[in-house]
């Protein structure tokens, strides 16, 4: 991650300017405002925030004149999500490009939950009951107020992330009624375009067209995914998709399930993996793979709306219940073809890289701490989170950059003048000195500012090291570009 440097002595001097990340330039170059001045405040914002991840907006402004000015942006009716975004999208098109291999192009929802005086300024998420009670003995109930973001993360097939394709914000006031509507007539007869489940198709079709290659995306979710629609809607744009399913759809000619075709579909093979207990503990699970091209129908409110599809359904079970954790039992739907054992293994493996989603999701919330801020409205709170958006992505990308290709050269992700302050910095071992240097020997060491302590069993440095130690670098390159300025003078 390039470094950010913040004077804290009020402007900037062009060496110290000079020490800031170029990453960031990269990053925004695609962005358009409506005006270049915001286009400016947004680099000086997106670069304060990064060089103290999870700090608060006065703490990283240091003062109140930048402080109002970041403020004023982030409340700016000219300045959506989208424009903040539009460069970090244009970014991830082309490290798309560049990978020549296929792209699995993660999709989720997250909820972001806040607590305020006036939570209709936000829009209510939902109300919970509290496990205190009143006097009366009544159990307490308070509202929830918050936005959602559903968000689509493309990673390439060893799993480095390679940038957001398409982000969705919006608050439960926007479907205000599709509850009742739901509580009189069969749910599948609701119109997609009434549900938040449109999110699915909206994503999918503009990370399809972002991307500018159908063929090459493989798009993967949980079971909200599993939507009749978001099948079609691939099929129309030429692209492929791969979810879990938790819906037994009519199949065949409409007299039996898809599940009443996979109880007589034969064991293909067995697949043995390594997994937790919820001690913690590692063990093997063996799960039986069976795999069946069926022909599915449509919802039966939807049929004269939308074709059958012929698809393959993917079950994956673990043979033995297990004592101290869950059965591993895995229902897929793609419309990808699977001819073997090793296709659906293959499938699979690609299914388990959505945790990666919400490893991204778990950064925007503990590292930049996205639900502290004490914006009072759904639009700046959805500026905001869309800059912690794309640091969160570098903070993700450095991480698995030293899991994927630990052998580039540093300077895929670092530049001249931190390589140099990490090697005066973090010394190499005699051994390690002699070689030539990759890029992650230099990630190590930036995990190490961060406590990381790279001993022989460890394992690859996290992302909580990794932030501290990027935050750590940034105000010792801060310090020294300073004294630098100083001596200069």
């Amino acid at each position: 991650m390039g470094l950010t440097l913040r004077d804290r002595t009020n402007g900037h001097d062009d060496r110290v300017a000079g020490f800031a990340a170029t990453w960031v330039d990269r990053e925004i170059a695609g962005c358009e405002f409506r005006d270049a001045r915001l286009g400016k405040r947004f680099r000086t914002l997106l670069e304060r925030i990064g060089s103290d991840i999870g700090q608060s907006i006065p703490f990283v402004c240091q003062d109140w004149a930048n402080t109002k000015a970041a403020y004023r942006f982030l409340a700016n009716h000219r300045v959506s999500e989208a424009d903040i975004l539009s460069g970090h999208f244009q970014s991830t098109r082309e490290r798309v490009a560049a990978a020549n291999d296929l792209v699995l192009v993660l999709h989720d929802t997250t909820e972001f939950t806040y607590q305020r005086d006036r939570p209709e300024l936000i829009g209510i998420t939902k109300c919970i009951t509290n496990s205190k009670r009143d006097l009366a003995g009544n159990p307490r109930m308070y509202t929830a107020c918050g936005i959602l973001m559903h968000s689509s993360l493309a990673i390439t097939t060893a799993g480095l992330p390679l940038g957001l394709c398409a982000v969705k914000f919006w608050t439960r006031d926007k479907f205000k009624g599709t509850a009742a509507l739901k509580r009189k007539i069969n749910p599948t007869r609701v119109p997609i375009e009434k549900k938040e489940s449109i999110r699915w198709l909206e994503n999918l079709k503009q990370s399809t067209e972002l991307l500018d290659d159908p063929g090459r995306c493989i798009h993967i979710g949980d079971r909200e995914s599993d939507i009749y629609e978001l099948f079609c809607t691939a099929q129309e744009v030429g692209t492929h998709f791969l979810v879990r399913t938790c819906v037994d759809r009519l199949a065949g000619d409409g007299d039996h399930t898809v599940a009443d075709e996979m109880d007589v579909t034969s064991v293909k093979g067995l697949h043995r993996i390594e997994v937790r207990d919820d001690k913690g503990d590692l063990e093997e699970a063996i799960l039986e793979i069976r795999y069946r091209r069926i022909r599915i129908l449509p919802p039966v409110g939807k049929q004269k709306r939308y074709p059958a599809l012929t698809l393959t359904v993917i079950h994956a079970q673990e043979q033995k219940t297990p004592k101290n954790r869950k059965k591993i039992e895995w229902k897929l739907l793609t419309d990808l073809p699977v001819q073997s054992r090793k296709d659906a293994i293959e499938k699979l493996e690609w299914y388990a890289m959505r945790w990666k989603i919400e490893m991204f999701h778990k950064i925007l919330k503990s590292g930049c701490k996205a639900e502290e801020s004490r914006l009072r409205t759904a639009e700046r709170l959805a500026n905001l989170i869309s800059l912690f958006c794309i640091l969160s992505w570098r903070i993700f990308w450095m991480t698995m950059l030293n899991r994927s290709t630990p052998t580039a050269l540093p300077s895929a992700a670092l530049t001249e003048t931190e390589i140099e302050l990490l090697d005066h910095l973090v010394k190499d071992e005699a051994q390690a000195a002699s070689r030539r240097k990759t890029l992650s020997q230099y990630l190590i060491k930036i995990a190490k500012l961060g406590g990381y302590l790279a001993r022989a069993n460890d394992p690859p440095p996290g992302n909580i090291v990794m932030w501290r130690g990027l935050s750590r670098l940034t105000d010792i390159g801060l310090g020294a570009a300073i004294g630098a300025r100083i001596v200069g003078n």
